[in-house]
């Protein structure tokens, strides 16, 4: 046996996945967004991106609407529930020493390293309780089922309660 475990493999098969999707992401806005020297002219463009749907919330997006024309940026577009596109003038600049918020922000909702930690705990739990209904089916373990019930549901409220938190920062 090689030492590679199923979690790894997933792990690393995810990853390559996940590196794919974001090319072909950056691809695609490199197609949707070809601005001409008159667009450029006076303007400057942004994506924000969100690493979860978090733009299919009309409420999400609303907000981030709002937040981001306190530093002068006006929606372009959505491209998806992803990623929305802004602008504004660049003579707006000059005032972003004094604004409360990072003007530059191109991130919104759970972050990249909350959203894997999540993912693994959930796919480690999984293992872990396929190998308790394993063990026990065979008699190798005397352990109530009702108390594999609890923990696990005890161990997916704490994963949600993680990602909820990092959520609202």
């Amino acid at each position: 046996m090689s030492g590679v475990t199923p979690a790894v493999t997933g792990g690393v098969i995810a990853a390559v996945a996940a590196a794919k999707r974001a090319e072909m992401l950056r691809k695609e806005e490199e197609i949707m967004t070809n601005y001409n020297s008159d667009d450029l002219k006076d303007w400057e463009f942004k994506i924000v991106r969100a690493n979860t749907e978090y733009f299919r919330k009309p409420d999400n997006l609303r907000k981030v609407i709002e937040e981001e024309a306190k530093s002068g940026w006006e929606l372009v577009e959505k491209f998806d529930n992803n990623r929305v596109r802004f602008k504004r003038r660049i003579d707006e600049r000059k005032n972003d020493q004094f604004r409360e918020t990072d003007p530059y922000r191109t991130n919104v909702g759970v972050g990249a390293g909350a959203l894997v930690v999540s993912i693994l705990g959930i796919v480690f739990l999984a293992i872990g309780i396929l190998f308790l209904i394993i063990f026990s089916a065979k008699g190798e373990i005397d352990i109530g089922m009702p108390i594999v019930i609890i923990a696990t549901v005890a161990l997916i409220a704490i994963a949600l309660i993680i990602v909820a938190v990092n959520r609202k920062k």
